[in-house]
């Protein structure tokens, strides 16, 4: 398998944790959004968005969008599960991963900052002030989800990682990215602590990938 990511990715940064769990090797192949790689006719021939992640498989087919390429991966490499077995224990993993997924990070993705940045002349301070608000949001939420549930262990759900963790742990990277404290959601904190022990989140860290800088 062939991976486009770039390090500081938060959809690269799960699809990379997800392929570590189940155990899969990929070829990496760097895209640099910084220097507008995604936007070239050669990676758009690959994905015609243009954004990464996008993964080749074995059999030369492109995959793109990381809540398709996961649920693939999922599918086609079922263990170690990255879903609970019972339907409701699946619905409630999938709802923590959608907080992120669907409410949080594409609110917060580069090509919304560099809106804020270029078209409404956006510092810094407001652009991080922006992704604070979402995060905040989202993450004062799955605090209250994971207080709430009696299947939480050392990991969203349980003591071995699931999806949920596979969303969270990157959008934990991206919170303290744009200096937002941490310390609110004692819960969350505990998890990620947890689960950057394991070396699935570990190795897919932004600065453990070859375009880290």
């Amino acid at each position: 398998m062939k991976l486009y990511s770039f390090f500081r990715s938060g959809t690269s940064h799960r699809l990379r944790i997800a392929l570590n769990l189940k155990g899969l090797k990929a070829e990496y192949v760097a895209i640099d959004l910084r220097k507008e790689e995604h936007s070239s006719a050669a990676f758009k021939a690959i994905n015609p968005q243009g954004f990464v992640p996008a993964l080749v498989t074995d059999a030369h087919e492109v995959l793109v969008q990381s809540p398709a390429i996961i649920e693939w991966l999922e599918e086609t490499y079922p263990t170690p599960a990255l879903l609970p077995a019972q339907a409701m224990d699946r619905a409630h993993v999938r709802a923590l991963a959608a907080v992120v997924g669907c409410d949080v990070h594409p609110v917060n993705n580069r090509r919304i900052l560099e809106t804020l940045r270029h078209q409404f002349k956006a510092d810094e301070t407001a652009v991080n002030g922006w992704c604070a608000t979402w995060i905040t949001a989202g993450f004062d939420a799955m605090e209250a989800m994971l207080h709430a549930s009696s299947k939480r262990g050392t990991c969203c759900f349980g003591n071995s990682p699931t999806l949920a963790d596979v969303y969270l742990i990157p959008q934990v990277e991206s919170a303290r990215r744009f200096k937002v404290d941490m310390a609110r959601w004692p819960l969350i904190s505990a998890i990620d602590a947890h689960c950057m022990t394991l070396s699935a989140f570990q190795d897919a860290a932004p600065l453990a990938q070859p375009d880290a800088s």
